[in-house]
């Protein structure tokens, strides 16, 4: 008997093929780029993704102070800020009217980043509020932005 008679055909050999094995590895790829995916919007919601009041400062008082220069919000647009140790987004909808919310997002807790056209947007997962109302436009969020009151004085828009 010769060496190559005492070869195995691995073509006919029960067993993964190539064709299953690949299709494995895909199946693994995918599973893990959904949970990678998944963790982004995972975790644990911050105070102010379940508050159906105003935001609190950073010691958990209501805050105080300036916010912002009235000439520093666009008309239609606005401006996002920290002050006193609160993320605020403050719009103008109107020329002369100032609003302002919580920049944190209600869907995850992120920032929003944006206002164009009376729109807040959230980067995170496109979630866009009404800039006069705080109202959800588009999801995933379902709660609108928390309300901050706040007053216009000598150019500067304030907490109230």
């Amino acid at each position: 008997m010769s060496h190559a008679d005492d070869r195995t055909d691995t073509s006919q050999t029960p067993g993964a093929d190539r064709r299953t094995v690949l299709r494995g590895a895909a199946v693994v790829g995918l599973a893990g780029t959904a949970a990678v995916a998944l963790a982004g919007c995972s975790g644990s919601p911050s105070a102010d993704d379940t508050s159906t009041g105003s935001p609190t400062g950073a010691g958990g008082d209501k805050p105080t102070g300036s916010i912002v220069k009235t000439s520093d919000v666009p008309v239609g647009g606005g401006k996002v800020v920290n002050a006193s140790g609160t993320k605020v987004v403050v719009t103008q909808p109107t020329e002369g009217s100032f609003v302002a919310f919580s920049a944190v997002c209600t869907h995850q807790g992120c920032t929003v980043n944006s206002v164009e056209d009376d729109v807040i947007h959230c980067p995170c997962h496109g979630s866009q509020f009404n800039g006069t109302t705080g109202a959800v436009v588009t999801g995933p969020a379902t709660a609108p932005l928390a309300s901050i009151p706040v007053a216009v004085a000598d150019g500067t828009v304030s907490f109230a």
